[in-house]
């Protein structure tokens, strides 16, 4: 076992993107059932196949880029068996000029998360761990959480929840019984005020809650936004405009590949005008160096 630890020299990449999904691991298991890959698919209108991590590391290697990656942990609300974060992990560790590891657990495993979460810090140097409250089905800001938090906390690593809509389960009938609400960032202002040394990203665009994203991200100053998930031609005018000025320096570059693509996120961003020139180094990179430790 090769612990990762990161050798990504800053000077190289152009930019970190904060939000990549493994989908799929060495062996061919997906990290979703099926019926929740081919809605997910129809939603972001997105057919192709769907990497391994090797071939992630080469996609953002090509790019002069960087790669936060990751899978969720979704056992008990789906009944699927998650891809192995230790293995992601690994595979970081071989690819570690470009990839960042990041953990997932599932919260309501409860005792057998948090020792989960401890070793895969510990052992195998994951630098966060990504929640999806929506499709792993709990609530946030649910005490019965909080020593996980505590646990994260005291690591030192980061916690990065999905927030708003999703396209997993859109179009399905019910949803397939996955709870929107569970992802209202909302839930996280009580999570940011209890551990206040924890770094907690909230993810993409919060439609329909920014409002309540922009509220906890200013008020709680160890909270951040990242960008995925929406092409920046969609994004709120409120959100463009607090990550030109008054959140400029908590706001990252994501694009939710594979679902959306660092390039496409690039061209329509510069297509869209939504930011200032002076704002995207900090948004695209120097943000997130920060945020992960790298470098000075």
């Amino acid at each position: 076992m090769t612990r990762y630890e990161p050798a990504i020299d800053l000077d190289a990449i152009s930019a970190i993107d904060v939000h990549v999904h493994i989908e799929v691991d060495g062996h061919g298991h997906a990290s979703l059932p099926q019926d929740l890959v081919e809605a997910a698919s129809r939603y972001f209108s997105a057919d192709s196949p769907r990497p391994d991590l090797d071939s992630i590391a080469d996609y953002y290697r090509e790019r002069r880029m960087a790669a936060v990656v990751f899978t969720v942990d979704a056992h008990t609300r789906l009944g699927h068996p998650a891809i192995s974060s230790a293995e992601i992990a690994e595979g970081a560790a071989c690819n570690n000029d470009v990839l960042i590891p990041f953990g997932s657990v599932d919260p309501n495993r409860g005792a057998e998360a948090l020792e989960l979460a401890r070793t895969l810090i510990a052992e195998h140097g994951v630098r966060g761990f990504k929640f999806h409250p929506t499709v792993q089905g709990f609530d946030p800001s649910d005490e019965a959480h909080f020593p996980l938090y505590e646990l994260l906390q005291d690591a030192g690593v980061v916690a990065l929840f999905h927030t708003g809509q999703t396209g997993i389960g859109a179009g399905l009938p019910g949803g397939r019984g996955l709870l929107l609400g569970l992802s209202n960032p909302i839930l996280l202002d009580p999570v940011a005020a209890r551990f206040p040394e924890l770094q907690i990203i909230m993810a993409h665009p919060s439609v329909p809650w920014q409002d309540e994203a922009l509220a906890v991200a200013t008020h709680k100053h160890n909270t951040w936004i990242d960008l995925s998930g929406w092409s920046p031609k969609y994004f709120p005018e409120s959100l463009a405009r607090a990550a030109n000025s008054y959140l400029k320096s908590r706001v990252l570059f994501g694009s939710d590949f594979p679902l959306l693509t660092p390039d496409r996120w690039m061209t329509d961003a510069e297509t869209a005008g939504s930011f200032k020139p002076e704002a995207m180094p900090g948004i695209l990179k120097l943000n997130a160096a920060r945020l992960l430790g790298l470098g000075g």
